[in-house]
């Protein structure tokens, strides 16, 4: 399948026989995001006597402050205390977006993004960089309730 975008730049996507997504094109200008680790600044928060679920969590340590005409004051409370402690994991790509697209992050359903029978069903799970691109490790967009049964009408995932 070939994809053309905003510049007339051509990617190409070839499936492969594992299921994995070969990407190539021009990749010389291009943003990369790598997944943030949250695991050291939530522990310390929890050794600390914090209560937060880890979702909330996620999303307060990110969480900055504004006055009311909308300018900068500084982090919020949890931002100050533990921000420090998030990184992020650059051995592992979740997001590549070449000048002019297209975007693709992880969980992105291919099939749904570029209107493709081929790619139908498949979604990101990793980028793995090659010499002519990316190679995208895919899952099917169902693969979570593979180990679903339905018990009397009820849907029990713990057997």
């Amino acid at each position: 399948m070939n994809h053309t975008n905003r510049y007339g730049d051509v990617y190409t996507f070839t499936k492969q026989e594992d299921g994995s997504v070969l990407w190539e094109g021009s990749f010389e200008h291009c943003r990369f995001g790598w997944p943030n680790v949250y695991k050291r600044a939530y522990q310390q928060y929890r050794k600390d006597g914090g209560g937060m679920h880890i979702q909330d969590f996620e999303e307060q340590v990110h969480e900055m402050m504004y006055n009311v005409e909308g300018e900068y004051i500084g982090p919020g409370p949890i931002c100050a205390m533990y921000g420090h402690l998030v990184y992020s994991d650059t051995k592992n790509i979740n997001m590549v977006d070449p000048s002019g697209g297209p975007y693709l992050s992880t969980h992105t359903n291919l099939g749904e993004r570029f209107d493709s029978e081929e790619l139908k069903g498949l979604c990101i799970s990793s980028f793995k960089s090659v010499d002519t691109g990316y190679l995208i490790e895919t899952y099917g967009e169902f693969d979570h309730l593979a180990d679903t049964k339905i018990i009397g009408g009820i849907i029990n995932t713990t057997e």
